[in-house]
């Protein structure tokens, strides 16, 4: 019994740390955006709490629970405007409100500065796990009711706030969000800043990978790009001509892993290309350039995709790497808040987006083994069978229908992308309606502005201080 109890503990451990390479790529690629680099930290931040309702649209639903938000009145004066930074999905933290171009807009209008939490996400919890009971209540329009309630209420209880404007500031899904509030409570806000919003859900989100693959040629050059092609398609070729078990002890794969399962393949592939995309997504100067070289150092294709591949590997630990459909869905299934949001985003991409970030184009680099079938196989297998693809494509229309797509049709929301970010494929691109900055990546704008700002990046921030002047008056 004790060598059977040390061998599941043995395993147990094994599979924590085998899951954690799922988790630091989703997490790398859903992080907060990156805290401004330039702190005040003699600033007093306070963590506060707010009743919501579980229902916003059920009057029968009488069930309440407490929102996280953080407060900084260091530079407010009675009478100023109201600064939200919207949370998205991941746990919010008191930096987003000390620093950075909010924090020097904020300086200029003595106003209030306010960081809101999603529902679901950090400590916000409507619900004691996240049972598919209990996760019904994680939608988009729920947290945008619960921003609305929050304004009201905040107004109404905060002195000096009663007839402040209030302006909304967020990056990626929440960037989303302040475009989509502003739509359906345009009298609570006067103005909005959107960095990085994907604003149209799209099942079968080929884009992605295709913009991932430009940036790399971009910034890491051709020969880079073709050697990722090149090395992933020998993957394939080997996987497909019964050469599986060389692929296998070539990326220190389990033995869980089955060269012959489909969703073994499937879930193998897209994590191979979701590792490359949170290089492009959280781009700074000299990354992309970085992952190239090492990869262009291997003695061939094969050989410097997988040295790379298995660098990242490392460092989540253990002597080989499960990355087999079992290992993730376990990960997924898991109904506890503990601190892995991909059961939450993934609900939500289920039930609502799409963005099935998919190998189905092959103008991109990653092969050919992560199709669509795969992401909504695992919406079933997660949340239920309800989850058909004919639901999914149902739901992702519906919130087009509601939201309006590409032509949200709303006044006083500045957009901006980075040029090199891969989301920006789901967003407004026509540069009369929003701000393109070249060779940079997602939700890259957010620090104060500086001398080390390139000439576009400089004009956009000073565009958006301009806006909020005019909005604030």
């Amino acid at each position: 019994m004790k060598l059977w109890l040390g061998i599941s503990l043995a395993l147990l451990a094994l599979g924590q740390t085998h899951g954690s390479i799922f988790e630091k790529t989703f997490k790398r690629i859903h992080e907060e955006p990156p805290l401004p680099t330039i702190q005040n930290r003699a600033d007093v931040v306070q963590t506060l709490w707010i009743e919501q309702k579980l229902d916003h649209f059920d009057a029968a639903e009488t069930r309440t629970w407490q929102m996280r938000y953080m407060l900084n009145d260091a530079l407010y004066k009675s009478g100023a405007p109201l600064f939200i930074y919207l949370g998205g999905e991941w746990e919010i933290s008191s930096g987003r409100i000390t620093g950075g171009h909010l924090y020097d807009m904020a300086k200029e209008h003595n106003a209030l500065l306010a960081y809101t939490e999603h529902r679901y996400y950090g400590q916000s919890k409507p619900l004691p796990d996240l049972s598919n009971e209990n996760i019904k209540y994680l939608s988009v329009n729920q947290s945008l009711a619960d921003l609305a309630h929050f304004i009201n209420t905040i107004k109404q209880n905060h002195e000096g706030l009663s007839e402040s404007k209030v302006i909304i500031v967020g990056g990626s899904y929440s960037a989303t969000m302040v475009t989509w509030f502003k739509k359906l409570y345009p009298d609570l806000v006067a103005g909005g800043w959107a960095s990085s919003a994907p604003l149209f859900a799209k099942v079968n989100f080929v884009e992605y990978k295709e913009v991932t693959g430009q940036s790399i040629e971009q910034m890491g050059g051709s020969a880079c790009y073709k050697r990722i092609e090149n090395g992933i398609a020998e993957m394939e070729t080997m996987i497909a001509t019964k050469r599986g078990a060389e692929v296998k002890a070539l990326l220190k794969l389990c033995e869980p892993f089955d060269v012959y399962s489909d969703l073994d393949v499937w879930t193998l592939f897209s994590e191979i290309s979701d590792i490359f995309a949170g290089v492009v997504q959280t781009h700074n100067a000299g990354q992309i350039e970085g992952v190239c070289e090492k990869i262009m150092a291997g003695s061939n294709d094969l050989i410097g995709v997988a040295g790379y591949l298995l660098d990242v590997f490392e460092e989540s630990g253990g002597k080989c790497y499960d990355l087999s459909y079992d290992a993730i869905t376990a990960l997924l299934l898991d109904t506890n808040y503990n601190g892995n949001i991909m059961r939450q985003w993934i609900f939500q991409t289920c039930n609502e987006y799409g963005w099935y970030q998919t190998s189905g184009s092959r103008a991109q680099p990653f092969g050919t083994k992560f199709p669509v079938t795969y992401y909504t196989t695992m919406c079933a297998d997660l949340y239920g069978s309800e989850y058909s693809n004919e639901f999914i494509s149902n739901q992702v229309s519906i919130t087009n229908q509601f939201f309006g797509g590409l032509s949200p049709n709303v006044e006083n929301v500045y957009l901006t992308h980075g040029q090199l970010d891969p989301w920006r494929a789901m967003g407004i691109q026509d540069e009369t309606q929003a701000t393109i900055i070249p060779e940079h990546a997602h939700c890259k704008d957010f620090n104060s502005i500086s001398s080390s700002d390139t000439a576009e990046m400089r004009a956009s921030k000073e565009r958006i201080a301009e806006l909020v002047r005019e909005w604030v008056k």
